[in-house]
């Protein structure tokens, strides 16, 4: 992962914070994902399992969590 990436990642991780609602933080993060692969990149496993997490967040909101 390049210096520019994990900087962004701490970016988007810091903004991460900031926001209550794991649904719109979710769609960030599948955002930058779809950024990722649109400029033929790998996705970095970071942002990956914070996809993965917010996932999880938001079925466990939805259920009433």
């Amino acid at each position: 992962m390049t210096e520019q990436m994990q900087a962004e990642i701490v970016e988007l991780n810091l903004r991460l914070e900031e926001i209550d609602d794991p649904r719109r933080s979710y769609a960030i993060v599948q955002e930058k994902i779809r950024a990722c692969r649109t400029r033929g990149q790998q996705v970095p496993e970071a942002l990956a399992l914070m996809e993965r997490r917010l996932a999880i967040e938001c079925r466990i909101e939805a259920q009433g969590g």
